[in-house]
């Protein structure tokens, strides 16, 4: 969604870091690349007119000038100021002393409402709770049919008295009463004891009188806790219109984002917060119940500026990974010993149930430099490894050594794939194999890679151990100077034959010997006295 603002931020900041100093026309010119970057992702004018200013006067200010690295600073103001246009903080879901909590879904036609309806529902039922789903939208075809699809596939009763209209116009059926639907819905959840209703009202392709006084009927009937209004994140410019006019109709407490995984330009998630004065708190990322997620004004900026969101990329992994698997996996990967073919497929499936591993890449800093790589990047590999691997006995996952040609062209037949691709995937495992090997050797980081050397404060003397040898110049080609040599290096002394002083080594004079511990020829002793 952010995809070309961010790429626009990112080229913007490239040219600050340059610069020793920042200058007021350095400044002027990041605050108007700003501004076109924004007004290009569709933000409202007044929202851009907010956040340029501030950070114009921010940067411009002491915290700047007297700043050691003035880019890093710059980068730091416009990411403050984006999450303060998000909403600042995280808000999530108040739930009401007496229960049931009652949760009104308002918005247009085909803003995702039912679909959200589900997706909120899946996700409290994992926090414990349990919703109920109320089939209040009477007027759409088929919205009541969806609504009981949706939450069969979440696992969460729909409440849905009337069967609304089968038909293909969009009116409202003769005796359909939408807000004696939504009433009755508060006394079920009430003697079913659900903790939290969740009710789905009608929309319009566009605001209308009629649309807010059914709302708003709706909204008296059951008096909400909270109101969420769900806004396509894709409209564009018409986000702030539609969201002004539902704050005034009906009120709302809290946004949702809904189709948050297109490809518009996105100024809408960076407008309403702003101008209506109410939070976002979730975003819809996806067409799976599960691609829905918390919404957090300081990660959402993060992304924005290329900086990842690896917290929500831990958070999905804790969910994702089984504890004891996790630990038993890390166990092997430290060691370097015993990861095989099978634990690889156990480490994808795991992978898969985060999602995508698209948005799972993109979480990760810097990853706008390879945005080509990742859009080119084809899903259906990972199924192709899955089935290489399904294909193999439990003997050649385990030992991969023992495939030679005639079990290559039998998995490539059960896996639909060619000999080629078997030998790519057994490569590259087994350099994975060796890298990790590598790992453990080296303290568990990449410090000794193949073709590189330590890294700064890897190797043994980082682990406590014995400090490497010192380095000995001009070694000797004579096997006993070349000893020597290597000795004195070790024991920190010159790697000199002769004792230093004289070209002939006669520099500190051994002392002198006693001349009666000599054998010498009888009568010479008297030429040795002094």
């Amino acid at each position: 969604m952010f995809a070309t603002l961010s790429d626009r931020l990112t080229s913007t900041f490239k040219n600050l870091r340059t610069k020793g100093r920042l200058s007021e026309a350095d400044v002027d010119a990041t605050v108007r690349e700003i501004r076109r970057a924004l007004l290009d992702a569709d933000v409202a004018v007044p929202v851009v007119r907010q956040f340029t200013g501030a950070v114009r006067e921010r940067a411009l200010s002491a915290e700047v000038s007297q700043a050691l690295n003035p880019a890093q600073q710059v980068v730091k103001i416009v990411n403050d100021e984006l999450v303060a246009i998000l909403g600042g903080e995280t808000r999530t879901l108040r739930f009401a002393k007496n229960p049931p909590t009652v949760i009104l879904l308002a918005g247009l036609q085909g803003a995702g409402k039912t679909t959200l309806a589900g997706k909120l529902a899946l996700q409290l039922k994992g926090e414990g709770h349990t919703p109920l789903l109320v089939a209040a939208d009477l007027q759409r075809p088929n919205a009541v049919t969806q609504l009981q699809v949706v939450g069969e596939r979440a696992g969460v009763p729909v409440f849905a008295p009337h069967p609304g209209n089968q038909g293909a116009d969009d009116v409202l059926p003769a005796g359909a009463d939408p807000v004696a639907v939504a009433r009755a819905g508060l006394e079920t959840a009430r003697a079913r004891q659900h903790d939290v209703l969740i009710v789905d009202t009608a929309g319009r392709l566009g605001v209308d009188a009629e649309l807010m006084a059914q709302a708003a009927d709706i909204r008296d009937a059951v008096q909400p806790d909270e109101i969420l209004f769900v806004i396509d994140a894709m409209i564009g410019q018409d986000a702030v219109t539609t969201a002004q006019a539902f704050a005034d109709g009906v009120g709302f407490t809290g946004v949702v984002l809904s189709k948050l995984d297109g490809d518009a330009r996105g100024g809408a998630a960076l407008s309403v917060a702003s101008v209506t004065g109410r939070p976002i708190m979730y975003a819809s990322t996806g067409e799976k119940l599960t691609d829905f997620e918390v919404f957090h004004p300081d990660r959402m900026a993060s992304r924005i500026l290329d900086m990842g969101d690896v917290l929500t990329l831990i958070e999905q992994a804790e969910k994702a990974f089984d504890e004891q698997q996790a630990q038993e996996m890390a166990g092997k990967l430290a060691s370097g010993e015993g990861f095989t073919l099978a634990d690889f497929l156990q480490q994808m499936q795991q992978l898969r149930k985060m999602g995508s591993l698209k948005k799972m890449f993109g979480m990760l800093p810097g990853m706008a430099q390879m945005r080509d790589a990742l859009d080119n990047f084809d899903e259906r590999e990972v199924d192709r490894i899955e089935a290489i691997i399904h294909s193999m006995t439990p003997a050649e996952r385990d030992n991969p050594k023992i495939i030679n040609g005639s079990r290559r062209a039998r998995i490539a037949r059960g896996s639909g794939t060619t000999p080629t691709d078997v030998n790519q995937l057994l490569e590259r495992f087994d350099g994975a194999q060796k890298m990790m090997r590598q790992m453990a050797k080296s303290g568990g980081m990449p410090g000794a890679m193949p073709g590189m050397g330590n890294l700064p404060g890897m190797g043994k003397k980082a682990r406590g151990k014995a400090a490497p040898q010192r380095k000995v110049r001009g070694k000797s080609g004579n096997p006993a100077k070349r000893a020597a040599q290597e000795k004195a290096a070790l024991e920190g002394r010159p790697a000199t034959s002769a004792p230093a002083g004289s070209a002939f080594g006669l520099g500190r004079q051994a002392p002198e010997p006693d001349p009666a511990s000599l054998e010498l020829p009888a009568g010479l002793e008297k030429f040795l006295g002094r």
